[in-house]
């Protein structure tokens, strides 16, 4: 039967999000904030964190899909940890709604709110899309490609059927940005070992196209750079396709069309069947930011200053109202940002922003310390593509192949949240030193009870002979 939580009768901060920015927002003030007599509460639809960065390594087998997630239960011992989803927020009565996971609603009281929702897969209405592709932002996702590439691979090596060969082996990644990079990195990095040890295809029969609307990859990045992981991915045997566009994806049936100049605008250049869509061509803020009584920028945002505190119309404090990373548009005050000058919405930003929004929440509820504004020199950037390979730039340095993946893996692997994580991350990749890459996909995960319903249903009794 449905029953609402019960709630501390304590002052509340509200955390909402459980991600890399609520996670520690939360870590950081737990044990303060009840030393004071108040609690922190987080909301989050998921019982569990997850480590986005290394959602590309769990696809290809390099890293186990529980070792990127940090469950809040073990972590946040003194936060009141509810799970739901916020589906208003009025803070004009300090109310947040919260729906929970069965389906009911109830209202939770606070005297602090932190917004810290995070972004979702950014869309298009792209014909068929919904149905044919799937994002990577989730673990659950990285899961499923894991087990469905090498699925497929092995549906290959034993079809006598051509056309159903050429369909499962077609492998199209949408969105050369980061994300995208890694993931068909990572993907055909394990699609090629596993090829190597079938009987019928080989490495060369798969097909990796990376598409991507604009005429460079890694908008991140210099250009020089970009064009070096283009020539490195199409020495790969990976077909990236620039200023390319997914036009429709109707029962996987996809057309591919020209984004190169005004003539050719929208034709048709390509098409053909796949199995496999993954789209990757971007994020948004999570909507929910519009069912509150914040200031929300064009981009779907929430506004707030360089103390991470919501701004109203006027651009004015809102008092006792917080926000960071992907949802909220923080000034970048090293001018190294986006056109907007806001913050790029990454895990190195996403880190330092919780620590200081932490320490900022703290300072104005109790008056412990002060106030101040975020400010991060970006460090660079690294991406992983695949095994040992890899580009970075640190500081000024630009970094190729191992030496960039070495460093690729070490700061992500020390940003993983807790030590206890971090341990796990650590260990997975000293075995696989040891005993090479685990990619074998578990088969059925989608359809467990299939086996057991054949066992449970009733036979028919073979019929007597005369």
């Amino acid at each position: 039967m449905p029953t609402t939580p019960k709630l501390s009768e304590r002052p509340r901060i509200l955390v909402v999000g459980g991600g890399y920015l609520g996670f520690y927002v939360a870590k950081n003030l737990q044990k303060k904030v009840k030393v004071h007599g108040g609690v922190v509460t987080l909301v989050d639809p998921l019982p569990y964190m997850t480590y986005q960065p290394f959602l590309p390594e769990v696809m290809s087998g390099s890293i186990e899909p529980r070792h990127i997630t940090v469950p809040h239960s073990r972590h946040l011992r003194d936060t009141e940890l509810l799970q739901g989803k916020v589906t208003k927020i009025d803070h004009a009565s300090k109310t947040a709604t919260v729906e929970g996971v069965d389906g009911v609603e109830f209202a939770v009281p606070y005297q602090d709110v932190v917004v810290a929702a995070g972004a979702i897969t950014k869309t298009f209405p792209i014909p068929g899309l919904a149905q044919a592709g799937i994002g990577v932002k989730r673990v659950e996702e990285a899961i499923f490609l894991r087990d469905h590439v090498q699925e497929r691979i092995q549906f290959a090596d034993n079809t006598a059927d051509e056309e159903a060969r050429k369909r499962a082996l077609r492998f199209i990644v949408v969105g050369g940005g980061f994300n995208g990079v890694e993931t068909i990195s990572e993907l055909q990095d394990a699609a090629r070992l596993a090829a190597e040890r079938c009987n019928n295809i080989t490495p060369a029969d798969l097909d990796f196209q990376l598409v991507e609307a604009m005429p460079k990859i890694m908008p991140e990045i210099k250009a020089e750079t970009a064009e070096w992981v283009v020539e490195h991915l199409r020495s790969r045997g990976i077909n990236v396709r620039l200023q390319t566009s997914l036009g429709d994806a109707t029962d996987k049936h996809l057309k591919l069309t020209s984004m190169a100049n005004d003539d050719t605008k929208g034709q048709v250049i390509d098409e053909f069947d796949v199995d496999t869509l993954i789209w990757t061509a971007g994020v948004q803020a999570n909507p929910m930011v519009r069912n509150t009584d914040f200031t929300v920028e064009p981009r779907g945002r929430l506004v707030v200053d360089a103390s991470l505190r919501a701004l109203d119309a006027e651009g004015k404090v809102i008092e006792g109202a917080w926000s960071a990373g992907d949802v909220a548009a923080v000034p970048d005050l090293s001018g190294k940002g986006l056109p907007d000058n806001t913050c790029v919405p990454n895990a190195q930003h996403a880190v330092r922003q919780a620590k200081r929004l932490a320490k900022n929440v703290y300072a104005a509820r109790y008056g412990v310390g002060k106030v101040t504004d975020y400010k991060h020199e970006p460090l660079g950037a690294v991406a992983g593509l695949g095994y040992g390979k890899g580009v970075a730039k640190i500081i000024k340095f630009p970094l190729k192949g191992f030496l960039a993946w070495a460093a690729h893996r070490g700061y992500h692997g020390l940003a993983m949240p807790t030590w206890e994580r971090k341990f796990r991350v650590f260990g997975g990749w000293f075995n696989q030193l040891i005993s090479g890459r685990d990619v074998w996909g578990v088969r059925n995960v989608q359809t467990p009870h299939a086996d057991f319903i054949e066992a449970a249903t009733p036979k028919p009794k073979p019929a007597e002979s005369k």
